[in-house]
């Protein structure tokens, strides 16, 4: 048998034997040079802080700011040789050198404050932080130093942008905002993470965590609606409103349609395209609880939002109007903590369904569940099927169940429409639900 060589040219070798030396020569400078790299990195990150509070205060007459670029790069640097000096010779260098930045800058906002009556201490704590980042940068890592310091040049420099979104934060989101930290960290952690339940298939930690993936997508829809403002129109509106709730969207278009029949094409075009953006949910929470069955629900879920979005798009460029419609307004808000506790028992009464109907009846439980569950949501389906696909279920049977949860959902919002709109918004949304339907039904089965 032959064996294959590969020769290898003296110019090769002489180029990576000098690549290598490099390399060595490099990494030697930098392990002779450690301390003075990173008081350098300390020093630059105070400039960096100072640049941005400089640049703020530049119309102000020398000597009247407290703190600019050459302040805040001494104090960076001060952390660094703080940190440096713990680190040598005694413990308490470092919070001693902390207390006399803090007081020599109490000491100099109490001084302004008597004459511009300017109360905000911002520009103190960014003081003290950048002592702490030249402390980190020298004492623990340079990346993390950098990062924080990135991160406080970016917020002290979007002050008037922050601000502006506090004051159009309304009470309800921030209560929901509130409501999804409370959720994800208080919550989540507390929760034992092992199997219970009838064959174990409960697990308190993985539900609850996908109770806060819906709740985050919600929260993020409800966002882009609001971010997007209703002079984007019907089709901005119906896109991202999938993403929160397609089925409130459907309910609110098909009354708009009759009180203004004559946008009845474009609020057609806007339930279209909200149900549609159900497909890309269900390929999101694939791709996050098991990437596996990504590929057999790629081609189903793809093709059934394509021809919900095309016919859409098509009715949007044949009856597009300058006029605008308003936004829909959420039936409810999707982080209160009692819907999400109301979503948690109902995918864990489906994950008991779907392993007792597989016991019973095997694949054909699954569907009959899919479908009866597809009625009211999908999104509890899709979970409780992507989560028993890991390891009780086939990913066949996984795929053709979520397609039958999202074809009837479908079916249920095509009635909404014709049932609460005029008849033409029926007929179009009706006639692309059914094409969908009939596509996404047999990929899946075809898988």
């Amino acid at each position: 048998m032959a064996i294959a060589t590969r020769t290898v040219h003296p110019e090769g070798r002489a180029a990576t034997a000098a690549g290598t030396a490099m390399d060595d020569v490099a990494s030697q400078f930098i392990a002779a040079n450690q301390t003075a790299i990173e008081l350098a990195v300390a020093l630059m990150l105070g400039a960096l802080i100072g640049i941005e509070r400089g640049w703020v205060a530049r119309e102000q007459k020398s000597g009247e700011r407290i703190a600019g670029i050459r302040t805040h790069a001494l104090v960076g640097l001060l952390g660094g040789i703080a940190a440096l000096l713990t680190e040598a010779l005694v413990a308490w260098a470092f919070p001693l050198l902390f207390l006399a930045v803090a007081a020599i800058g109490l000491v100099a906002w109490r001084a302004r404050v008597t004459e511009h009556r300017d109360y905000s201490i911002t520009g103190l704590i960014g003081l003290l932080l950048t002592f702490c980042f030249g402390a980190i940068a020298v004492a623990i890592d340079l990346a993390l130093a950098t990062a924080c310091a990135v991160i406080t040049a970016v917020i002290l420099d979007n002050k008037r942008e922050i601000h502006g979104l506090l004051n159009k934060l309304q009470a309800h989101e921030l209560d929901a905002g509130l409501k999804l930290l409370m959720i994800t960290v208080v919550m989540l952690p507390l929760l034992p993470n092992q199997g219970m339940g009838p064959g174990a298939v409960l697990n308190p930690y993985e539900i609850w965590w996908m109770v806060v993936l819906i709740a985050a997508i919600s929260f993020v829809g409800y966002f882009a609606i609001r971010v997007g403002g209703p002079e984007k129109g019907i089709l901005f509106t119906g896109l991202f409103a999938g993403l929160s709730s397609s089925t409130a969207l459907t309910l609110h278009f098909a009354r708009q349609s009759r009180r203004t029949p004559e946008l009845d094409a474009l609020l057609s075009a806007g339930i279209l395209l909200a149900c549609g953006t159900m497909f890309p949910r269900i390929l999101i929470y694939a791709a996050v609880i098991h990437p596996a069955l990504l590929p057999r629900l790629l081609l189903p879920t793809l093709v059934m939002g394509a021809l919900l979005y095309l016919p859409a798009l098509l009715i949007w460029r044949r009856h597009r109007l300058a006029a605008r419609v308003e936004r829909p307004t959420p039936i409810q808000n999707p982080l209160e903590l009692r819907t999400a506790l109301l979503f948690g028992a109902l995918l864990a009464l489906i994950m008991l369904l779907g392993e007792w109907l597989r016991e019973w009846l095997g694949q054909a439980g699954i569907y009959l569940l899919a479908a009866a569950s597809g009625l009211a949501d999908v999104d509890a389906i899709t979970l409780s099927l992507t989560r028993m696909s890991l390891e009780r279920i086939d990913a066949p049977t996984a795929v053709l169940g979520i397609v039958i949860a999202a074809a009837v959902n479908n079916l249920v919002k095509a009635g909404l429409a014709a049932g609460f709109g005029t008849p033409r918004t029926g007929w179009r949304v009706g006639g692309p639900m059914l094409a969908s339907l009939a596509a996404g039904l047999a990929l899946a089965w075809g898988l």
